[in-house]
């Protein structure tokens, strides 16, 4: 079976679908890997490497579109790049197929059967597989390191000569993979670290990383069956709002993680609380990208706001491309592993298996995701 690696063309994405070490367990599996030259150029991994551990280079990206069974990249693929794809190929990538709607019907018109990343469940046996959590836990702590950066003041506590400097006071809005990692990641720093989560399940999980939990009543939350948090009516948002404002007036650094998957992330710090904070405090939104959870972010930017710094960059993995192409590299090997025929040397979609029916999005010229078809309707 062949395999083709794209070379991401996002601007100023570095990260790579696949790793040389990968390559070597895949050919170990039978498959024949193509890869497209300067791959890992912006991470780190030389072509030599990747020829290296049993690779073929090519500068042609046609040739690996044309002739490949399989297409494995990071980011989604442009519209025009998918009438170019081998009939019948899979391709797997992140798609965001709640919002992009007229790729997932160019991609079910040619065929082509589409596992979307981050639609896989979040199940026990598709832990392996999820590349929405390993890339989450890296953001949050890249998101600590930004806001360290920005910050005016120290972190730890620290006992010096001239006198004692209080330990800096970090507040974290939402405690998913991403929120627990900025939270274990501001604790190992030294800062007095609070947090909230509308999912009052996750409070244990919060004090477990040395975190004060911040009780907020909004009556009845919850998450849904993959552990997301659900979304809130405006009433309960109003409710979080006041709830996290004397936390946010009283914080050096505010991380806000809340979004609601495939939808407009709510707004959670307005500009009041902005203007509440003291000059020379960091805001980091790592929602921007998604619309934002904070008033007057900018996504893929840095702007000050009454002397508050808000942090609303986005792509927050990609600060640390080298692990988290190894990190994502691994996940599609799992996946690949998990269905891999060893006898036929193939990868089978198993249409009755929960994770494939999960994540796949189109196949054999329509949509097949129960949750997408619906979202379509």
């Amino acid at each position: 079976m062949q395999i083709g690696v794209l070379k991401e063309t996002h601007p100023g994405e570095n990260r790579v679908a696949v790793i040389p070490d990968t390559v070597k367990k895949l050919v170990k599996l039978g498959a024949e890997l193509t890869v497209e030259a300067a791959l890992g150029q912006g991470s780190g991994f030389a072509d030599e490497a990747y020829a290296g551990a049993g690779a073929t280079l090519t500068s042609n990206r046609d040739d690996i579109l044309t002739q490949s069974d399989i297409v494995l990249r990071i980011r989604k693929p442009e519209t025009g790049e998918v009438g170019r794809l081998k009939q019948g190929c899979i391709h797997i990538s992140y798609l965001d197929p709640f919002n992009e709607g007229e790729l997932v019907d160019v991609l079910a018109q040619h065929g082509v059967s589409a596992i979307s990343m981050e639609m896989i469940p979040r199940t026990t046996l598709s832990q392996k597989m999820d590349a929405l959590s390993s890339q989450a836990n890296l953001a949050g702590y890249v998101a600590v390191m930004m806001a360290a950066n920005s910050l005016d003041r120290l972190l730890p506590m620290m006992m010096t000569p001239a006198g004692t400097i209080k330990p800096a006071r970090v507040f974290v809005i939402g405690a998913g993979v991403a929120g627990l990692q900025a939270i274990a990641t501001a604790k190992r720093l030294g800062a007095k670290v609070t947090a909230f989560d509308t999912r009052p399940v996750v409070a244990e999980q919060v004090r477990s990383v040395g975190a004060k939990f911040l009780e907020i009543d909004l009556g009845e939350t919850g998450q849904t069956k993959d552990g997301y948090a659900r979304e809130l009516t405006a009433e309960q948002i109003e409710k979080q709002r006041q709830g996290q404002k004397a936390a946010i007036a009283e914080s050096d650094i505010v991380i806000t993680t809340a979004q609601v998957f495939g939808r407009k992330a709510p707004v959670l710090v307005t500009r009041d609380m902005v203007e509440a904070m003291q000059p020379g405090s960091v805001i980091v939104d790592m929602a921007a990208e998604t619309g934002g959870n904070v008033e007057g972010s900018v996504a893929g930017e840095e702007v000050v706001v009454d002397g508050v710094t808000i942090i609303g960059q986005g792509n927050w993995p990609n600060f640390v491309c080298r692990d988290a192409s190894q990190m994502y590299s691994s996940n599609l090997y799992n996946m690949l592993n998990e269905y891999w025929d060893k006898e036929n040397k193939s990868f089978v979609l198993d249409h009755e298996n929960d994770i494939i029916k999960g994540c796949l999005i189109t196949h054999g010229g329509a949509i097949v995701n129960e949750t997408i078809k619906t979202l379509r309707s």
